[in-house]
C-alpha cells in the first residue's frame, strides 16, 4: 500500500469505528504518550535499565513494532484533520534532507 491509501484507510478507519478525529491537540498528547510507550522499550533493550518481569526478545520486538505502528497511526490521523498529503511532504523531506545533508554525514569523522 502506498501512502495515500494508508491515509485513506485510517480516514475510512476513523469513521467507521473511530467516530471522529480527536482534536489535534488531543492527538499531539496521544503522539508524545505513544513515543513514551516506545522509549520504555528501548531504554530497556538498549539501554540501563531492565523490564520489571522477564520478557522474551520476540515479546519486546512484537511491542517496539506496536509501538511504532501505534505513532505512525497518530501521525497519520494528525495529517489528515490538517488536511496534509503525506506522500509529498515526506518527499520534500527526503529533499530537503538529500540537498542539506548530502556531504555533513560523509565528513564527519566521528562516524
Amino acid at each position: 500500500m502506498n501512502i495515500k491509501e494508508w491515509q485513506q484507510q485510517v480516514d475510512n478507519w476513523i469513521k467507521d469505528y473511530g467516530v471522529r478525529y480527536f482534536s489535534e491537540l488531543t492527538n499531539m498528547a496521544i503522539l508524545t504518550e505513544e513515543v513514551g510507550e516506545l522509549s520504555r522499550y528501548i531504554s530497556r533493550k538498549y539501554g540501563e535499565q531492565s523490564f520489571k518481569k522477564e520478557i522474551s526478545d520476540k515479546e519486546i520486538q512484537t511491542s517496539i513494532a506496536d509501538e511504532l505502528a501505534d505513532i505512525i497511526f497518530v501521525t497519520t490521523c494528525m495529517a489528515n484533520q490538517m488536511g496534509i498529503d503525506m506522500e509529498e511532504a515526506l518527499q520534500k523531506n527526503i529533499e530537503k534532507k538529500t540537498t542539506r545533508d548530502k556531504e555533513r554525514h560523509i565528513s564527519n569523522k566521528k562516524l
